[in-house]
Order: structure tokens, then C-alpha cells, then sequence
């Protein structure tokens, strides 16, 4: 299992563990971690699972795809570090990895 920290805009922390191969925003549904609204599923297709990437951890999550930032493009307070949670894949390389919940997502 692979350990992921959620934290919230007030500090709150929520850490969530998960099978390689889910993504981030699967990880963080069955969870039930707040702020994570993934309205379309994980088709990249709306920014609601829009998540802040902790600078140590940008290079092994990778940067986003071009039609990734073409859905960035919609998230609210977008920023160096935005990613979209459904397209973050989990692998053991990722254990151990911080994101930050925007205090909203649109």
C-alpha cells in the first residue's frame, strides 16, 4: 500500500493509503477526503479533483499532459504545482506523497 497525506487549507491532515495503479482522486474518494469532488469521474473532463503537488514531490508525480492543463485551465486558483488528482497514477514511487486540498475547487 502507498501512503498519500491530503492536507486541507486550515492544516488539517488526513492520510489515506492506497494500491499502486488507483489515482490519487480514487484514492482520496473512497476515502471520503473533503474537497476532492471529481464530478466527472476521473475522465479528465471538469478540474475538481485539482490538488497542490508539495514541491518534493513534483518531479516523481511528473508534469501534467497537455490536455491536463487544457482542464487546469478551469480550476480555481491555479498554480506551478496544480495537478489534477485523476490523472496522478500511485506507484511505490509515490509512498509517501503530499497534496494539498484548494479551499475550492471552481
Amino acid at each position: 500500500m502507498v501512503k498519500i497525506t491530503f492536507v486541507q487549507e486550515d492544516g488539517t491532515r488526513q492520510e489515506v493509503e492506497a494500491q499502486p495503479g488507483l489515482t490519487v482522486m480514487e484514492a482520496a474518494k473512497t476515502e471520503d477526503v473533503p474537497g476532492i469532488e471529481a464530478e466527472c469521474g476521473g475522465a479528465c473532463a471538469c478540474a475538481t479533483c485539482h490538488v497542490y503537488v508539495e514541491p518534493e514531490w513534483r518531479e516523481a508525480v511528473g508534469p501534467p499532459s497537455e490536455m491536463e492543463e487544457d482542464m487546469l485551465d478551469f480550476a480555481f486558483d491555479v498554480r506551478e504545482e496544480s495537478r489534477l488528482s485523476c490523472q496522478i497514477r500511485i506507484s511505490e514511487k509515490l509512498d509517501g506523497l503530499v497534496v494539498k486540498v484548494p479551499s475550492k475547487q471552481f
